[in-house]
């Protein structure tokens, strides 16, 4: 009703306009004239005119006075009047000027007055029929202004291709909770027989990276309906209510094509909790989450509106948006398992060609706490690597050089450390392999390295056999044993230490605060947790954070979280000086040829593989390869010269991280 009042006002504004015209049109084109006919009957009766021409049709007089050079015009009303009363003028001014005789002369008549009237009002109609369009669209939404509060949805082509379970992989229970929904949508009779209720709204959760918009995405593949995605972050503007018109318009769509399917990504972005934070709160943001609360709750059980939100970040949602009726249905979309990695890693594979010696099951086992994203990322990265060294296949390889530039970056190849720290982080490298090796909790040791990668200076890589998802207390004070065996590596071989430790040193710090005030790990302190583990995300974790414990039990917080760390620290020393020759021969090994992998590892653990023993069978090789140059090199590295010669007395400064 308010549109066609609208529209009402715009055409007769529109007609007023036209009529306007029609009336002012005369007065607009007519002559007005600052010269009268009898003026110009005098200058001709004087004998002023010395030179005119006449438009026979027009009737546009021309003429120039005696001592001017300037030409004046004139329409005269009556071309045959005005030729009788100027009759005999040529002769009469001819003899009174001998040698400066009249110069005339006569167009004939081509008649185009008409378009002195026809054309400015054909423009005049024109102007308004334009102004009348766009009157129209804008009555209609069709301009930007009434535009402004239209849901952004990103509509995808038809031709676009949609997505089903099948590109789902690595959540089989997931699938399996959204298959009702699927099935709802497809016949939803069978529910209502029953008096069954579809949830209206399935919250999905979990980390960046998992899958949760593919799994929306795939619900409205399989179901065949309308699916409207939107962000979180589009209903957000700097004007209050623009959000909530935004709302509206996305259901008043939703429910015009229903069944459909409403996604909203990032939900947290505008469905924080009211009336947080150092202002009590955001007057758009939270004007625009009532009107989604009321949207949600306003459905019939017949418009089969479907509302399914992503979020990895549920903590900080509003209750009432939480509640069953809105979000009926939680989903955690987690980590994937190592099965789950494996199904995920043939799903990417798609049309790329994979070498025989890959091993899909091995490599889900290497990347224990990828995300769907990350494992999708590291095919690339394999294919890149593929393609850039010219092969047809992606090999094992690519494989092993893609985990470990997901990891920790690319290898900084043309950057050549000095000598001195080579030689620190060599040991520095060996301390996290050897302590590790020597306890029994802690994970294999798959690959040592010294090359710079990302920020770290080198590399300790270990792999884990199983999953655990709970961690024993034992196995926590072993792995800050195994974090600080760098700095006692060190420590033991180099009488020194240096900056290389700073970031084992933090985590390892963290875990061990983390087993005092989390997890109850201290018979110190008992089993009690301490401080709030709900920060005040709306006005910055560290400032809205709250010690709900004394100074004294902080101070005893402090003195136990050191005593770990610091027993930690010791008891990587015993270890290292009890396995001095183990460390030495890693060390030197990492020194000649910068990478060990596992089998190498466990060789030069058993004393079975050293420098020396390494070269003697290169020696021994190199004979056959002159003779047979088929036979393959040795994988290993080989030392640079260059990296062998450089000198810089600068300090160690690149911290180093490993993969636990």
């Amino acid at each position: 009703m308010g549109k066609n009042r609208g529209l009402l006002t715009y055409v007769i504004i529109a007609l007023v306009f036209i009529v306007a015209i029609w009336v002012l049109l005369p007065n607009l084109t007519s002559n007005q004239h600052t010269t009268k006919y009898s003026d110009i009957l005098a200058y001709f009766d004087d004998y002023k005119v010395t030179e005119y021409t006449l438009d026979l049709g027009t009737g546009e007089l021309k003429y120039t006075l005696e001592g001017e050079e300037k030409t004046h015009t004139y329409e005269v009303p009556n071309v045959k009047l005005f030729l009788d009363d100027i009759d005999g003028y040529r002769e009469a001014y001819n003899e009174k000027h001998k040698g400066a005789e009249l110069t005339q002369d006569y167009f004939k008549i081509t008649d185009n007055s008409w378009m002195l009237t026809v054309v400015p009002t054909a423009l005049l109609m024109i102007m308004a029929i334009v102004l009348f369009v766009v009157m129209f669209r804008q009555a209609n939404g069709g301009g930007k202004i009434n535009s402004f509060g239209r849901a952004n949805i990103k509509a995808a082509s038809g031709s676009a291709k949609k997505a089903t379970f099948a590109d789902v992989a690595g959540a089989d229970e997931e699938k399996a909770e959204m298959a009702e929904i699927v099935d709802f949508l497809k016949n939803p009779k069978k529910y209502d027989d029953i008096g069954a209720r579809i949830p209206r709204g399935v919250l999905l959760l979990g980390p960046p990276g998992t899958g949760k918009t593919l799994l929306a995405r795939a619900v409205a593949g399989e179901a065949g309906v309308p699916f409207f995605p939107i962000s979180g972050s589009d209903f957000v503007e700097m004007f209050v209510g623009v959000g909530a018109s935004r709302v509206r318009d996305l259901f008043e769509q939703a429910k015009k094509h229903a069944p459909s399917i409403v996604f909203i990504d990032e939900i947290d972005a505008v469905g924080r909790h009211r009336g947080s934070g150092l202002g009590g709160g955001h007057d758009e943001r939270e004007q625009t989450l009532n009107q989604l609360l009321v949207e949600m709750d306003g459905f019939t059980d017949k418009e089969s509106v479907i509302v399914i939100a992503a979020t990895n970040r549920r903590d900080i949602l509003d209750p009432a948006l939480l509640r069953p009726g809105r979000f009926d249905r939680q989903i955690t979309v987690n980590y994937p398992d190592v099965k789950g990695r494996e199904d995920i890693l043939k799903v990417h594979k798609g049309k790329k060609p994979i070498g025989p010696d890959v091993d899909f099951h091995e490599l889900a086992k290497d990347t224990q706490g990828f995300t769907g994203a990350d494992l999708e990322n590291l095919l690339n990265e394999a294919a890149i690597l593929a393609a850039r060294a010219n092969r047809k296949a992606i090999t094992a390889a690519d494989i092993d050089e893609a985990t470990m530039k997901v990891i920790s970056g690319p290898e900084k190849k043309s950057h050549i450390p000095t000598k001195r720290d080579k030689r620190i982080t060599a040991f520095h490298e060996a301390g996290h392999a050897v302590t590790a090796y020597h306890l029994k909790t802690q994970d294999r040791v798959q690959q040592v390295s010294v090359v710079p990668r990302g920020m770290a200076a080198g590399m300790t890589w270990t792999r884990p056999d199983t999953e655990d998802n709970h961690m024993t207390r034992t196995k926590l004070l072993e792995t800050i044993v195994m974090m600080m065996g760098g700095r006692a590596g060190e420590k033991t071989a180099l009488e020194d230490i240096c900056t290389g430790a700073s970031n084992d040193i933090e985590r390892a710090t963290k875990l061990a605060k983390n087993m005092v005030t989390r997890w109850g790990l201290s018979e110190e302190l008992g089993p009690v947790a301490y401080g709030s583990e709900n920060d005040e995300v709306f006005i910055g974790r560290d400032y809205g954070h709250v010690r709900d414990y004394s100074e004294e039990v902080a101070a005893r917080i402090d003195t136990e979280v050191r005593r770990i760390v610091e027993e930690g620290y010791e008891r990587a020393l015993v270890i290292l000086s009890e396995n001095r020759e183990q460390l030495d021969a890693l060390a030197n090994f990492l020194l000649e040829y910068e990478k060990v992998n596992e089998q190498e590892f466990l060789a030069i653990m058993r004393g079975e593989l050293t420098v020396e023993s390494r070269k003697a069978e290169e020696a021994a090789k190199k004979p056959l390869m002159e003779e047979n140059p088929l036979i393959d090199t040795p994988a290993e590295t080989e030392p640079s010269k260059d990296a062998e010669s450089a000198e810089d007395d600068g300090m160690f400064s690149d911290f180093e991280s490993d993969k636990e």
